[in-house]
């Protein structure tokens, strides 16, 4: 069983910066594939950034160039440090922990607001 619990979204104004924690309470950590996903209002849930198990990234076009994923398998702690945010980025963002024989895992959300 793996608990999820992010942690760093506020609000900001546009080009303005925020990072994101998603600590994991559970074992083997290092072994899942996690991702950070978000949701804004009247709007699907969708992928913004993934990192594997081995560290290779992806993003999504939207946030190419502005988003950075980490992980940290010794604090069981993964990261979205985001730039240069946009008021369309503001959305609930929520991690996600993956593993195909250990079960996929989602996190209560944590709200951004990008407003002037």
């Amino acid at each position: 069983q793996v608990q999820l619990v992010e942690s760093g979204g506020g609000l900001v104004q546009p080009g303005g910066s925020l990072r994101l924690s998603c600590a994991s309470c559970g074992k083997s950590f290092s072994s899942y594939w996690m991702g950070w996903y978000r949701q804004a209002q009247g709007n699907e849930r969708e992928l913004v950034a993934r990192i594997t198990s081995a560290g290779s990234t992806f993003y999504v076009d939207s946030v190419k160039g502005r988003f950075t994923i980490s992980r940290d398998n010794a604090e069981n702690t993964m990261y979205l440090q985001m730039n240069s945010l946009k008021p369309e980025d503001t959305a609930v963002y929520y991690c996600r922990a993956t593993e195909a024989l250990k079960g996929d895992y989602w996190g209560q959300g944590t709200q951004v607001t990008v407003t002037s």
